[in-house]
């Protein structure tokens, strides 16, 4: 069974910059493509970022694209979300997860994840 552990959340101003890390257990992290999701209080989880199992495709929404950078090292079994010129809006729990069928860009295509951690940006 996958566990996934995210780490790196906290308090930052506007403009500012974070990266999240996603550690993932077992021998398999390689065989798979995975993602992050945010969640703001009162609002549906939404897609990020994902990217393929060798990192060479990458994918993000349209809200963080050319502000946040996905990325990963099989190696270490960690999956990377460097994270600039944050905005308010950008404030959420962020989740990664494990695809495992499906559209990537949909929560329902993803079967693990970890438990999240909290990004706020005060303006």
């Amino acid at each position: 069974q996958a566990q996934l552990v995210e780490s790196g959340g906290g308090l930052v101003q506007a403009g500012g910059s974070l990266r999240l890390s996603c550690a993932a257990s077992g021998r398999t992290f390689g065989n798979y493509f995975m993602g992050w999701f945010r969640q703001a209080p009162r609002k549906e989880r939404e897609f990020v970022s994902a990217i393929s199992q060798d990192g060479g495709a990458t994918y993000y929404a349209d809200s963080v694209k050319g502000r946040f950078t996905i990325s990963r090292d099989n190696a270490k079994n960690t999956m990377y979300l460097q994270m600039n010129s944050l905005k308010p809006e950008d404030t959420a729990a962020y989740y990664c997860a494990r695809h495992f069928r499906g559209t990537h860009w949909l929560a329902t295509s993803y079967d693990y994840w970890g438990q999240g951690t909290q990004v706020t940006v005060s303006s």
